[in-house]
């Protein structure tokens, strides 16, 4: 078997055990999602290093939502300076400092990403969520976060931060090819089952909202018919959603 076709093998697996196992979770999540959007709040979305497009995934896009705002921070990202970044997601204050910069209030959700669950950064995140009144959504590995110590002082991982856990059913190291002459695996699959998970709460949340009597906003693709739907969301979004 070509090494494509096995990495296509396990990423499928891992879905499956992420739709068969983590129902309730997912369920769970899209309820208090769709009990925000019916009380018109919002949706934030965070992660640091590669996790970080997660939160994008919530963002401006096609049949996503308008209430949908993700946390960046150039600092914590890949395409300015990778390797500082990875030594930033470790640094123990930097979350709370992130977090005032974004209107939140009590009644929100948020969505933090971390694969490994171990660095401080989307730990404190997490936690300084709950303190605010927020929702707290975990997506991250925990064959990954059980095998390995945190780095936040309180010996806390972001399992243990949030109001709720999202197992992404991965492997330790998230790569989970392994090729004779190769000092480690290759092909990693968070980004593609945790970009099921998110959407997956996403759309079921909106039916969870119209359960209520309410349609949220949407985002019609652009290079359809949507650019005069969109502007008017733009207009009426910008002055609250900092990236637009």
């Amino acid at each position: 078997m070509k090494a494509y076709e096995r990495y296509y093998g396990v990423a499928r697996e891992q879905l499956e055990r992420v739709f068969a196992t983590q129902r309730v979770a997912i369920g769970q999540a899209a309820a208090w999602l769709g009990e925000a959007l019916a009380n018109d709040r919002w949706l934030y979305a965070f992660g640091t290093g590669h996790s970080h497009m997660l939160a994008e995934e919530i963002f401006y896009r096609a049949g996503g939502l308008a209430h949908a705002v993700p946390i960046l921070d150039d600092q914590l990202m890949l395409h300015k300076e990778a390797i500082e970044a990875t030594y930033l997601e470790r640094s123990e204050g930097y979350a709370a400092k992130l977090l005032k910069l974004y209107p939140v209030e009590r009644g929100d959700v948020l969505i933090v990403a971390s694969n490994s669950g171990r660095n401080a950064v989307p730990i404190e995140l997490a936690l300084t969520g709950r303190e605010r009144g927020l929702k707290v959504i975990v997506i991250t590995n925990l064959a990954h976060t059980r095998a390995w110590p945190s780095r936040h002082p309180s010996g806390k991982k972001l399992a243990d931060a949030g109001d709720l856990v999202i197992d992404n059913c991965g492997v330790e190291g998230d790569a989970c090819v392994e090729l004779p002459g190769m000092l480690a695996a290759v092909g990693p699959t968070s980004s593609i089952t945790g970009a099921f998970i998110v959407n997956a709460i996403i759309v079921q949340g909106i039916e969870n909202a119209l359960a209520r009597g309410v349609a949220p906003e949407i985002y019609i693709s652009s290079n359809t018919n949507g650019d005069g739907h969109n502007d008017k969301l733009l207009r009426r979004y910008k002055s609250r959603i900092r990236h637009l």
